[in-house]
């Protein structure tokens, strides 16, 4: 397939898939429960930190997560008193358990108090055009505090060539636009064309098969060289098209 005949196959899926219909199967459907920024922002990034496993599982477990929260994360984070934090203790989902729920509790007041908030912490400031070294300064920002070396596990490092899928969810529902109805584009001194491909197993395959990729490891290396063909088909919303890879892989067992 020459490269205008992928990038039409690929714009058609992601049509077909960046629409309000995929919300309801998506564990991004955890934030729309939300209007104010702050609120939005800390139940996505907590929703994408537990985002590994079964769909239905994660979307229940970040639910729960919410509820815990009293359905008010930024006020719980920032005024929360350690009663409110003992009342985290039974959440487990899989190896993310109440010690660590606590830990991101805490790390999320320090990231908002002392660090200008999430998105001032996830922006890019090294002229680089991928979140590589942002996110691995994050991850130092986000454990500066006292903390239980366990829960550092739940925070990929790409310098330590991690795909960092999660942080890269995340980071597209923050930062894409919003109108096609799926992603929030709340993050404006972002630049969504520096965006990575939250790379996975359904995504990485379906890319393998699309000669997009070819190195085997879900790595950060696999990501900078299929970041560098999706540029290739979008050089402004390379991004989108992790709609096209996902549904493919998941839906349509491409």
């Amino acid at each position: 397939m020459n490269i205008n005949n992928l990038k039409e196959f690929l714009d058609e899926k992601v049509i077909l898939y960046n629409n309000p219909n995929f919300i309801t199967s998506d564990p991004i459907q955890i934030p729309h429960l939300f209007n104010k920024k702050k609120d939005v922002e800390i139940s996505a990034f907590l929703t994408a930190i537990i985002s590994w496993g079964n769909r239905k599982m994660i979307i229940r477990n970040a639910s729960k997560m919410m509820d815990l929260l009293d359905n008010s994360p930024y006020d719980f984070i920032l005024n929360h008193s350690v009663k409110d934090l003992k009342s985290l203790d039974n959440f487990v989902h899989r190896t993310f358990n109440g010690i660590d729920f606590q830990q991101f509790i805490r790390s999320l007041k320090h990231i908002y108090i002392s660090h200008g908030g999430l998105e001032e912490s996830l922006l890019i400031k090294d002229k680089t055009t991928t979140y590589q070294t942002t996110i691995n300064n994050f991850k130092k920002m986000f454990f500066e505090i006292d903390h239980n070396p366990r829960t550092q596990k739940h925070i990929s490092d790409p310098l330590k060539n991690s795909a960092a899928k999660r942080i890269n969810m995340f980071l597209r529902w923050m930062v894409r636009d919003s109108i096609a109805g799926v992603d929030f584009g709340l993050w404006k001194t972002h630049n969504p064309a520096y965006l990575s491909c939250p790379l996975d197993v359904h995504s990485g395959n379906v890319a393998r098969k699309l000669e997009i990729l070819f190195r085997k490891q879900n790595d950060w290396k696999a990501v900078a060289e299929l970041d560098t063909n999706l540029r290739l088909l979008d050089k402004n919303d390379p991004v989108k098209y992790d709609f096209a890879l996902f549904g493919l892989g998941v839906f349509e067992k491409f």
